[in-house]
């Protein structure tokens, strides 16, 4: 029973250990679902679990019948308009990202919303390209067309039929790898494994995601300064471009480069107005669309093509191309590409649709995300687009704008259309270095996570080493093995963190049933002859040894090498029993003869394994005290700990590799009798310990206590502390009857002479 006093409490309760513990209170049984039960329910039908099953695969069937068609419908239209603008402008900015004809981006700006309307869980992302997985399609796209022309992207819609064969080429590859990355996000969805976005931690995406920021920037370096680069997707590619750009600078043609600065420096300069008067500003001031219709005409008026030989968009196409079969022959060489963009799709929709979601209080379904981005890269691809998820600064614009629903959505796509069946003529005069510039335009907020370094640093100094490393692995390796490096990365540092454990000496605070680490407070009290150990993590085969040498250096000596001296000793004894040179007198034992000697060398050798083991002394003419002096030759070291506690309250489980070296650590304790408790474990721990056979007649399962303080008491009323300081009538008299004192302690109430723990 808890009684409160004040801010203090009584508990009055026997010391528990895990068996005292289950006597009194039984467990009762509870029946564990097997993997047939888990089968069952899954196959198991019903016409709740089937309408469930039904909502859940088409989310739109939950929102669309309570849609506020006066409230929602506005905000809505001017979402919608807004961002479909947005849609078509970076439809072909990251078409360029892709090496694809910019008129393929449209595509890829339309058939993801679509799918995503009836699909989706988000209400607020804009489904379509995003600048990364476009470069990470270009990538793949220009690993498996190195034989194009380098120049094929730069040419004018006049191409040769070389040319023209180049660009279907890459479109086969940026559909297919688009398809191949859809399904395995659909299979993802099917097999409910939406969790592995969760091996993804947020500063390993913020690196990847700057860092594939500085590869978008520098992708779009050749269209600033139209130069004829080289596809480069090895390692280094970075490197290699920049170098071949370098190398190339003369060839710049100006009126491209004054262009692009232009449109940037508006860019930036009207996109802080939006963001510093956000809240003054009814809709954001659409200025990728000012500029686009401003570059566009100023380049069709003066004939910018002809008189200064700039590249522009070209040809676009004003009907659909129709639907394709993939090229399943490269399914081979595409496969890790595809997973990587798979992933990176998939984590970069849900992170974004998990903000606001919060922020507008309604739950989304990473596996039916999964579902419904793996059916618009499916459908997108066979329409010859490419890999599709959100754009950070599209869905911002939809959702700042007042953006409700995906109604919002279904609105910017039927801008796309418009674009793509009636009014896409229009941009053919649109430079390209308009695009890239407008792709760049878009970075500023990715390129600014390089803030989060300084962040990261004050707060987890691992998650900063996580996000540098991921930044270095990304602009070394490439996207798709930066990825992988990162992510292996990532798990090195939790097994790291989990091998090299902060363990510590816990001591008594305020002489309460309160254990802090000894280091960190001033009011400490330490027991003589009791440790308290603490590891705060998991004990496996990577860190049993690490483990081991803790717990040695906390304690000060090791338990092996002092069973071993005690061994020697006793057979330095007997045979010194045996030559007659022992005599025992009423003041102790004296040896008559110090010549008889065995080196270290001959006892270490000789049988070293029966060292290991506990020796009985029964046959000796007298009673060894370890912590006496002893007339040996060998030198045995003297310890004053008698009780050593374990705090296993933060380790979570432990494997077969370290249960034997624990048990190994446990005897080496027990046998030169040193007393070993370990506190704060489960029932499942000790039930796991016991199914692998770890108790035996050395190891007993009385070892478990629920608490530290259980196990502190049990030490002291085995060794019988409370009377050690009182004479035999003092101790007839005391009863142990204890309040709190004012400082959270015990004291005592009945007894005069006061309870006294030697600490």
């Amino acid at each position: 029973m808890i009684e409160p006093i004040g801010n203090q409490y009584i508990v009055a309760r026997p010391v528990y250990s895990a068996n005292a513990f289950g006597e009194e209170y039984k467990k009762t049984h509870r029946y564990h679902k097997t993997f047939l039960d888990h089968l069952k329910v899954c196959c198991s039908c019903s016409t709740q679990k089937a309408k469930r099953i039904a909502l859940s695969l088409f989310p739109i069937a939950t929102w669309l019948p309570a849609y506020r068609i006066k409230e929602w419908l506005p905000s809505d239209i001017v979402s919608g308009i807004s961002t479909g603008l947005v849609c078509v402008l970076q439809g072909l900015a990251y078409a360029l990202l892709a090496t694809v004809p910019p008129s393929y981006g449209l595509y890829a700006a339309f058939f993801p919303i679509i799918i995503y309307f009836f699909l989706g869980t988000s209400r607020h992302i804009s489904a379509g390209p995003f600048p990364v997985l476009s470069v990470m399609v270009g990538t793949t796209v220009a690993r498996l067309t190195s034989t194009a022309s380098a120049s094929a992207m730069n040419s004018s819609t006049n191409s040769t039929s070389n040319d023209s064969s180049s660009d279907e080429r890459k479109v086969m590859v940026a559909a297919t790898v688009t398809i191949l990355s859809g399904i395995i996000q659909l299979i993802m969805g099917i097999l409910q494994t939406g969790f592995v976005v969760i091996y993804l931690s947020e500063s390993l995406i913020s690196g990847f995601t700057t860092a594939a920021a500085v590869h978008v920037l520098v992708s779009q370096l050749k269209f600033i300064f139209q130069l004829q680069v080289p596809a480069y997707t090895e390692p280094f590619s970075l490197f290699k471009v920049l170098t071949s750009i370098v190398t190339q600078i003369e060839e710049t043609n100006i009126a491209d480069l004054v262009t692009s600065l232009i449109i940037l420096f508006i860019l930036f300069v009207v996109k802080e107005i939006n963001q510093r008067y956000k809240a003054k500003l009814p809709v954001p001031i659409p200025i990728e669309l000012i500029l686009t219709v401003i570059a566009t005409g100023v380049s069709y008026g003066f004939d910018f093509e002809s008189k200064f030989n700039v590249t522009v968009v070209g040809e676009m196409e004003t009907t659909f191309q129709p639907p394709i079969t993939p090229d399943i022959q490269i399914f081979r060489e595409i496969i890790a590409d595809s997973i990587s963009i798979a992933i990176v799709g998939f984590t970069v929709a849900f992170s974004v649709a998990s903000v606001y979601s919060l922020k507008h209080d309604y739950t989304i379904d990473g596996n039916q995300e999964l579902i419904a981005l793996g059916l618009c890269n499916i459908f997108t691809g066979s329409f010859q687009g490419f890999a599709s998820s959100t754009a950070i600064s599209r869905s911002a614009i939809q959702e700042s704008t007042g953006g409700k629903t995906q109604i919002a959505g279904i609105l910017s796509a039927i801008i796309v259309l418009i674009v793509i069946v009636s009014i896409g003529f229009l941009l053919e005069p649109l430079q390209k270095s308009v695009l890239a510039a407008l792709a760049l335009g878009n970075l500023k907020g990715m390129l600014m996570q390089f803030t989060e370094i300084r962040r990261l640093w004050r707060k987890d100094k691992y998650d900063c080493v996580i996000w540098i490393m991921t930044f270095i692995f990304v602009i070394v390796l490439g996207l798709g093995l930066g990825l992988a490096a990162s992510v292996a990365f990532q798990l090195l540092t939790i097994v790291f963190r989990t091998q090299f454990p902060k363990c510590s000496t816990l001591a008594n605070v305020g002489r309460s049933n309160i254990y802090k680490n000894k280091k960190d407070y001033s009011d400490m009290y330490e027991m003589e002859g009791v440790k308290i150990f603490r590891c705060p993590s998991p004990i496996y085969f990577a860190n049993i040894n690490f483990f081991k040498q803790k717990l040695i250096d906390a304690v000060g000596f090791s338990p092996l090498r002092i069973l071993r001296k005690r061994n020697k000793a006793v057979k330095k004894i007997r045979k010194l029993q045996k030559a007659g040179l022992l005599l025992v007198t009423p003041k102790g034992v004296i040896c008559t003869d110090n010549g008889l000697k065995d080196s270290d060398e001959e006892l270490d050798n000789n049988q070293i394994e029966e060292l290991d083991q506990p020796v009985d002394t029964a046959d000796l003419p007298f009673q060894i005290d370890w912590n006496a002096d002893l007339p040996l030759t060998v030198a045995v070291p003297k310890i004053s700990l008698h009780s050593l506690i374990l705090d296993f309250s933060a380790v979570s489980f432990l494997d077969i590799s370290s249960m034997r070296g624990l048990k190994t650590i446990l005897k080496e304790f027990i046998r030169i009798k040193v007393d070993v408790y370990i506190v704060g474990t489960d029932d499942d721990f000790i039930e796991k310990l016991t199914q692998c056979e770890f108790f035996d007649d050395e190891v007993k399962d009385s070892i478990f206590f629920l608490t530290i303080h259980d196990a502190v008491l049990h030490v002291l009323m085995k060794k019988d502390y409370s009377t050690s300081k009182f004479n035999s009538s003092q101790v007839k008299e005391m009863k142990f009857d204890f309040t709190p004192d004012t400082n959270g302690g015990l004291r005592n109430r009945e007894c005069k002479v006061p309870v006294e723990t030697k600490f």
